[in-house]
């Protein structure tokens, strides 16, 4: 697998149980590399471990803030192996992955296999993940951090976020939780209905 502009590799992997419940696929990555984060923060693939929390398979999946807690769309048996630069997750559901928009808490079928899934991913990761917001924060001088995310104000699911969007580097956690009480909220709103967003620290 071809990497490009990776800031963070898993730490040494540790054989447990969890392994054996994985896809061959995933499990077999694993044991070369335990998870990374690549394209200067674009794609983070989960690891097995413990620590840190933000790359813990075991915690998207099974903890106390696994994202089928957080996100109605997301069963627990979906398999939430990595995330895009803007906290949007790709599961595997049925062998098949699948795509959380998480701004509006939606699930889309991608039609891919996890190797399908890497090798559109390799191929021209700008395009497959829609990097243009990382690289409008590079352009203005910002740097990912590992166990960061990007936020954006207003959000892109608003029809004002056309006129441009301001971006800035939040911890994963933090712009996971923001994405799934923004869907939540979201939820019972209709197309074309408005909302106001209001930060509080």
């Amino acid at each position: 697998m071809n990497l490009s502009g990776v800031t963070f590799r898993g730490p040494e992997l540790v054989e447990s149980l969890l392994l054996s419940e994985l896809p061959t696929g995933y499990a077999n990555l694993l044991r070369q590399i335990n998870g990374f984060i690549a394209f200067d923060g674009g794609f983070h693939l989960r690891g097995v471990c413990d620590t840190p929390t933000w790359h813990s398979l075991s915690e998207a999946w099974r903890g106390a803030s696994a994202l089928h807690r957080l996100f109605p769309a997301v069963h627990d048996s979906d398999l939430p192996f990595g995330q895009d630069c803007m906290g949007d997750q790709f599961l595997l559901r049925d062998s098949v992955v699948h795509k959380l928009s998480a701004e509006a808490g939606e699930l889309s079928s991608m039609s891919l296999s996890f190797r399908e899934f890497f090798n559109g991913l390799t191929a021209d990761p700008f395009e497959f993940l829609q990097l243009h917001p990382l690289a409008q924060f590079q352009r203005d001088g910002g740097h990912l951090e590992p166990g960061q995310l990007l936020a954006a104000y207003p959000p892109f699911i608003t029809k004002e976020a056309a006129n441009g969007v301001t971006l800035r580097a939040i911890s994963a956690g933090e712009r996971v939780a923001f994405l799934a009480d923004m869907a939540r909220q979201l939820a019972g709103i209709p197309d074309g209905g408005q909302f106001r967003v209001v930060f509080t620290e």
